[in-house]
């Protein structure tokens, strides 16, 4: 007979299910590991599965608020409750966390990622899943705890294991309750809310940690913490569950990311599990770069049109959320731009950003490469936007081609100790491929920058160079000395055609920008503020992260677009824009 988990699966990949590309991957992978467990060192024990199982039905309880993961703290008692009856995702998740070891006898998954709409049943399952490594998992000793960056925030899943404990006479009667703390006195094992606050994180041995809400963090401290807490234990789990988000700089955007590639088999990790729910790009869109439905894509999922793809997002649809909720949140969202932000992050999985993202990236990824032959007699613009003295400098050369496309050439800089300020942005991986060059010490190298983009204009013919004189003014001065017309470009407002034009460029694939990786983000990153009379302005204040290289870029189209200006007699070389 098949185990639950592994029926699941099955029924997923057969189409008898109904889910999203990432929760497909990850029954794949299932089967994939099912197939060759032998040569991947891997042992399934579906007897494990079932325990698990049975724990959740036969022992554990649900309090009647428990209807989804908006559960908040109560003094009331709960003396009865209804069996927690696992659905088929459910099955997967817990059997897949509890079935796999490997030849050495030990647990194979320590980490577990689970992205799941609001009102999935996420917290729940997580708490039902701590209370079982409490009580069941044959561990003295066992440490176990919700984490989370405030007390408070770990209040609310424990809140949810206390009131499963009081609704469930069997362990009701093992565990003893008292204030933050449920505890196995036979065992000498325990579970607690703990947080970052006054160190309460730090020499705990972790047995297991669930950290609910991950997108809320703004510091990937916790995850840090209590998975090095498991150092000396054997079959430990830190399980992380969350909405989407909108930071890309996050530490739950940065393990969504890591999740996605060990689900596609470009980083192996075979400790790590991965369910992601959401819903998916059309085939075109995935090939074009997007990794979420676009809005205005016909052939994608649609949030705004109800249909069994809205169980991607949503597997616990009909259990512990209704259609009905569903129909009307996206039904006060259609008429409530401001509100359709929120609704794709926590009921559609979809990752925003705060600012709508200025660019089309799908567009961008379609841009076609670039080709030598065509930037032979074809004049040429710079744009120099300098970074504070930790911080990155971004060069662009622009060629404008006959046709009306543009051809781009980007440089970066960065000083060495920002590798070690920021070791959780691509920094290391972008110099080591070439892309990123790394000045020696605290500060950037500006003479080094200096002496590059100098020989660059004049190797390329620059006929003109945009800088922004509130950093690059000395710069500036020194490069006019080797012949250079350097341009004083306002910022701002100043750049509204500039950033349209860019926007038309990207859109219509006359944009060659070389596949620059750097710069690439960066246009991920770019958002704009909107002024009087339907202006734009680039807005690195909110910007997710770096778009120095969309400001030089921005202000080298600037110059490649205005009518050339009359050059001051008193100084051939200086023009004020």
């Amino acid at each position: 007979m098949t185990d639950g988990a592994t029926q699941y699966a099955r029924d997923v990949l057969a189409g008898r299910i109904v889910a999203g590309r990432k929760v497909r991957l990850a029954c794949q992978r299932h089967i994939d590991d099912l197939k060759f467990r032998r040569e991947r060192g891997l042992l399934w024990r579906a007897s494990e599965v079932q325990r698990v199982v049975d724990f959740f039905r036969e022992i554990l309880c649900l309090p009647e608020e428990t209807a989804s993961d908006e559960i908040v703290s109560s003094t009331v008692q709960a003396t009865t409750g209804t069996p927690f009856v696992l659905q088929p995702f459910q099955v997967f998740i817990v059997g897949s966390l509890m079935g796999w070891y490997t030849r050495q006898g030990y647990r194979r998954f320590r980490d577990g990622y689970l992205e799941i709409a609001k009102g999935g049943g996420k917290t729940p399952l997580g708490a039902g899943l701590m209370l079982y490594l409490l009580v069941a998992d044959g561990e003295r000793g066992a440490q176990v705890y919700f984490a989370a960056v405030t007390r408070e925030q770990a209040r609310l899943a424990f809140a949810d294991a206390e009131k499963m404990v009081q609704a469930s006479p069997h362990l009701h009667a093992l565990i003893t309750q008292t204030v933050n703390n449920l505890a196995v006195v036979s065992s000498g094992s325990y579970l607690r809310a703990i947080s970052s606050e006054k160190r309460g994180l730090d020499g705990k041995r972790v047995h297991g940690c669930l950290i609910d809400e991950l997108h809320e963090h703004a510091t990937p401290v916790v995850v840090t913490k209590m998975r090095r807490g498991t150092k000396g234990r054997r079959n430990a789990l830190v399980l992380r569950t969350t909405n989407s988000g909108f930071d890309r700089s996050s530490v739950c955007w940065q393990q969504h990311q890591y999740s996605v590639q060990v689900l596609e088999g470009s980083v192996r990790d075979e400790a790590w599990f991965a369910f992601i729910c959401g819903l998916d790009p059309c085939a075109a869109c995935l090939r074009a770069g997007r990794d979420f439905p676009a809005d205005d894509c016909e052939h994608c999922d649609s949030w705004k049109t109800e249909g069994p793809h809205w169980l991607k997002a949503n597997p616990n649809l009909g259990v512990s959320l209704s259609w009905q909720y569903l129909r009307e949140l996206v039904r006060q969202a259609a008429g409530m731009p401001a509100a359709v932000s929120d609704l794709l992050r926590f009921n559609f999985c979809v990752w925003t950003q705060q600012q709508l993202r200025f660019l089309d990236m799908g567009a961008w990824h379609a841009c076609p490469p670039i080709d030598e032959s065509d930037l032979v007699d074809a004049t040429v613009y710079g744009g120099l936007d300098l970074g504070q003295s930790d911080d990155l400098c971004a060069f662009v050369l622009l060629w404008v081609l006959a046709d009306g496309r543009m051809a781009v050439r980007s440089r970066f800089w960065l000083p060495s100790a920002a590798l070690q300020r920021y070791p959780d942005r691509p920094y290391d991986v972008w110099r080591r491929y070439g892309h990123l060059t790394v000045t020696d010490g605290n500060i950037t190298d500006y003479q080094q920058v200096e002496d590059a983009v100098g020989d660059d204009c004049i190797d390329y013919g620059v006929r003109e160079c945009a800088f922004d004189k509130r950093f690059a003014n000395q710069m500036a001065q020194n490069l006019m000395g080797r012949g250079i017309t350097m341009i004083d470009m306002p910022q701002g407002y100043f750049l509204n055609e500039a950033l349209r034009k860019l926007s038309d460029l990207v859109a219509t694939g006359t944009l060659l920008h070389g596949d620059n990786p750097i710069l690439t983000a960066m246009a991920a990153n770019a958002v704009v503020r909107h002024g009087r009379n339907k202006t734009i302005r680039l807005d690195k204040d909110t910007a997710a992260e770096k778009i120095d290289g969309i400001a030089a870029l921005a202000m080298a189209i600037g110059r490649a677009i205005a009518v050339p200006p009359e050059v001051p007699a008193d100084d051939p070389n200086l023009v004020i824009a």
